[in-house]
């Protein structure tokens, strides 16, 4: 807990999410956003997701009212040790605001961008000083999603990355190391390498969206909230490991690699995909099926911990 106080930029679903988890490990958090009615935003939001953090055992040092609001993004870094940077994703914007922030942040202040579309080497141009800027890129919520993305570059201080990750994991996250500056990063990509063959499936006839969905969440999901892949194909093979599971598997995933679609997302695509959203839905709201999917999450979070 060497760093107490921390800043939020930008009060939208990110940031307010952000804001609340350093709350509950019990720092104080200064937030700027240019929307006049962000702090009812932000405080409803906080309030809405302290059961949560609760839940996860996340609050036992944390007070939601150590929050202050701010009328500029300097005014908000000022004596900040952590910043956690969730502007709207365009460069001029995220500039924009790095310049601003630049004189009036402490020196040894990190400042982690949220970015999933925008790369650190796109972003750093914005700083005279880049050294002490990272990627700290999220999972939608951060509250309640344990992934981090964390990536520095030759341009970062010796230690800057370390540093950041040690804070997020004080949070009770899951960091990653990105090594390689690649458009999405790295779980944005697995996502969108899975979506593709999803709609490939979809657009081909082969099943509807519901059942794609339901293939997915009833099936290697499950074994994926548990390991990753390349773990349990490890595993699956018995004691011949990894190596028995290549060989023996190697000319079957070659050929449906072969196999697998590539489609884009036209206005023809997207309606079929939200027609089939909505039959899957069956009539809930898109409230109600949030509610739905934080409350498995959050079950499966709290089991998860007790294996970790």
């Amino acid at each position: 807990m060497k760093i107490q106080h921390t800043a939020c930029l930008g009060g939208g679903v990110i940031g307010a999410s952000w804001a609340a988890l350093f709350l509950a490990s019990g720092r104080s958090v200064a937030l700027f956003d240019p929307d006049p009615k962000v702090e009812w935003k932000v405080r409803q939001y906080i309030e809405d997701a302290w059961p949560t953090l609760d839940a996860l055992g996340l609050t036992d040092n944390g007070n939601p009212d150590v929050i202050t609001f701010h009328s500029s993004a300097a005014a908000a870094v000022a004596g900040a040790g952590f910043v956690q940077e969730n502007v709207p994703e365009r460069l001029q914007i995220k500039h924009t605001t790095f310049a601003e922030i630049e004189s009036a942040l402490s020196k040894s202040a990190i400042v982690a961008s949220s970015a999933s579309g925008l790369t650190l080497g796109q972003m750093q141009p914005g700083w005279s000083d880049p050294s002490r800027f990272v990627l700290g890129h999220p999972f939608n919520p951060p509250h309640l999603i344990p992934l981090v993305e964390v990536m520095g570059n030759e341009k970062t201080a010796n230690g800057v990355v370390d540093a950041a990750q040690v804070f997020y994991e004080s949070l009770g996250k899951t960091t990653i190391r990105v090594n390689k500056e690649v458009p999405g990063h790295v779980a944005n990509r697995l996502q969108a390498a899975l979506w593709r063959e999803a709609i490939h499936l979809v657009v081909s006839g082969v099943a509807s969206v519901e059942d794609v969905d339901k293939a997915v969440w009833a099936g290697p999901g499950v074994r994926w909230a548990a390991m990753g892949p390349t773990m349990l194909f490890n595993l699956g093979a018995g004691e011949g490991g990894l190596r028995a599971f290549c060989d023996h598997f190697s000319d079957t995933f070659n050929g449906w690699w072969d196999d697998l679609g590539q489609v884009y997302l036209t206005d023809e695509v997207a309606q079929q995909l939200v027609d089939g959203v909505i039959a899957e839905a069956a009539g809930k709201t898109p409230a109600e099926l949030s509610g739905q999917r934080d409350a498995l999450i959050l079950a499966m979070q709290k089991s998860i911990a007790e294996f970790r």
